[in-house]
């Protein structure tokens, strides 16, 4: 009976390339989410949707990231929230806690990930649902969260000029 003696080297080549290639497969697809700009996105979604619920959240998550594809807005999450006297006071520098807080980061990764309220469709604009604002351009598409939300249109295109019932999807 003759013994072979099996080349190492090779092998261990071989599976050491497998191994590098495997750990790379995800990554390119998949980058995790910049902690800063999804921890601003939270932060507007806390301190904006009264922390009342998961779709006042994504509501005001969307409005956020409309703002970011327009060119009207600075083009990073953190840019559209620290904009003065465009979000809640304190906004960036005031503590989040308790469960809201949790719901937040959660549903800031999710609007980042891609998730958008199915009501909002192009809006970047909103505002206190208790508010009477008395502007003809304001085309609202929903209320949630404790805000009203809606688009800027000419006047003549406007064709729901005040606030609707409010919605929890």
């Amino acid at each position: 009976m003759t013994v072979q003696r099996l080349n190492i080297k090779p092998i261990t080549a071989v599976l050491a390339s497998l191994t590098v290639l495997a750990g790379c497969g995800g990554s390119d697809r998949h980058p995790p989410a910049p902690a800063a700009q999804v921890d601003c996105l939270a932060r507007a979604m806390y301190f904006e949707s009264h922390r009342s619920s998961r779709d006042g959240m994504i509501a005001v998550g969307t409005v956020v990231m409309n703002r970011v594809a327009s060119d009207a807005f600075p083009n990073t999450i953190c840019g559209v929230v620290g904009q003065p006297n465009q979000f809640a006071p304190g906004v960036m520098t005031k503590t989040m806690s308790g469960p809201s807080a949790t719901l937040a980061r959660e549903a800031a990764m999710s609007v980042y990930a891609g998730e958008r309220h199915p009501k909002i469709a192009q809006a970047k604009f909103f505002h206190a649902a208790w508010y009477q604002a008395s502007y003809n351009n304001m085309h609202y598409v929903v209320t949630t969260g404790g805000n009203a939300f809606y688009e800027k249109r000419r006047p003549e295109d406007v064709t729901s000029p005040f606030p609707l019932p409010a919605f929890q999807g």
